[in-house]
């Protein structure tokens, strides 16, 4: 499935690894620590779940197995808040 930032939605990397979502019709943002950072990275430019799961597991071998879930899980809360588009 494939996925994309609102037009609305700014997203800026942090020094720390994470980032902030910001939608620019709410005035609302949202950070992300390093890992949720990585995951909506990857989404976005891998333009699918499969292939951010895979770049993951090579990262996270240890996690392999709740990897899946936990991709979807950001990815719905995203489209949820529509901060991003599928």
């Amino acid at each position: 499935m494939s996925c994309a930032l609102a037009t609305h939605v700014r997203f800026t990397e942090t020094e720390d690894g994470g980032a902030v979502l910001l939608d620019q019709r709410s005035g609302q943002y949202w950070q992300l620590n390093s890992t949720g950072s990585a995951i909506l990275s990857l989404l976005l430019t891998e333009r699918n779940t499969e292939a951010a799961v895979a770049v993951m597991r090579e990262r996270y071998p240890s996690a392999a197995d709740r990897l899946p879930g936990d991709v979807d899980a950001l990815l719905c809360l995203l489209r949820d808040k529509r901060l991003v588009t599928s």
